[in-house]
């Protein structure tokens, strides 16, 4: 009998046309689920459907990131793989990394609230030094985009493993070395109990005078407070944030006011960026559960991503 795969909420549209294509039934959340597709909601229905669907091998999630399931502990549920999507939204995230990268640089976060002409001021990001944090599908794909512009590349990772375009790849015990040197550091980790707060006071202090930081990760792997103060202090040149620690970012929040602050509000991957992203990923990975294929995008729990 194909395996049996179920939704906890009434999935979307296009969901009845992917499974029947991969050869999987659509049942009810109960004794019979192989599978679960989790599209968003509340982690207590979440963990109501893993409670009803005892033999659920496989849930898939909605999104890259995994930390929320992490902190509930979902993650440590024995006999399940999970994935994420994790990869699935490189190119739209990469993309705003690069116009953060390029609106800091070029001070247009001054200039958009420019109200007179002012002086001259920017940076080239031909031939910069750029650091980024992290090596999933975000970090490569914005390594490749930057092939045009020169760029002298490290990556700090987990493991000193080579990485596509890096000219070198160091671990976290040189990252205030790196910091040093580099014109642009990106944040493109993974939030884990280990990187919570990477970038905090010590690190901005590192930071190169007149670099700029981009963070288009997670909020908390930056210390909020500390970046405010080093922006205040004129020691960045500026910051492009598409994630904020909290988040929402109030309103009359001091982000808000500081001129070398450029925040975007969690819209590097737009609902309408992702939907056809999401949809090839539950395709793909229907398919290869129904042939008994390695999944793609799994989760690790112990690293939490």
């Amino acid at each position: 009998m194909s395996a049996a795969v179920s939704v906890a909420r009434p999935g979307p549209a296009w969901l009845p046309e992917v499974a029947e294509a991969a050869g999987a039934r659509l049942v009810p959340v109960g004794a019979e689920t192989d599978a679960l597709l989790w599209f968003g909601g509340d982690l207590g229905e979440l963990r109501t459907a893993l409670a009803a669907a005892p033999g659920t091998r496989w849930v898939q999630l909605p999104s890259a990131g995994v930390d929320s399931y992490a902190d509930a502990g979902l993650l440590a549920s024995p006999g399940i793989t999970w994935t994420s999507a994790k990869g699935a939204f490189a190119r739209p995230v990469a993309e705003h990394a690069l116009a953060l990268t390029l609106a800091t640089l070029r001070r247009l976060p001054q200039r958009a609230r420019a109200r007179s002409w002012g002086s001259q001021a920017g940076t080239s990001l031909f031939g910069a030094d750029v650091l980024v944090l992290g090596a999933g599908g975000i970090a490569r794909t914005y390594l490749d985009l930057l092939v045009p512009f020169g760029t002298r590349n490290v990556v700090v990772r987990r493991r000193a493993e080579p990485v596509p375009r890096a000219e070198r790849t160091v671990t976290a015990d040189h990252l205030h070395a790196e910091l040093a040197r580099a014109d642009v550091v990106v944040v493109a980790a993974a939030l884990t109990t280990q990187t919570r707060a990477l970038i905090g006071a010590a690190e901005l202090a590192a930071m190169k005078p007149g670099a700029v930081l981009v963070n288009i990760a997670r909020g908390g792997l930056v210390d909020t407070g500390a970046l405010v103060a080093a922006l205040a202090s004129g020691r960045l040149s500026g910051a492009g944030l598409d994630v904020t620690d909290p988040e929402p970012l109030p309103d009359g929040h001091p982000l808000w006011d500081l001129p070398t602050a450029l925040v975007t509000p969690h819209t590097a991957d737009t609902q309408e960026m992702v939907e056809p992203l999401l949809r090839a990923r539950v395709e793909e990975n229907l398919r290869r559960f129904v042939a008994g294929d390695d999944l793609d995008g799994v989760v690790d729990p112990v690293a939490g991503y």
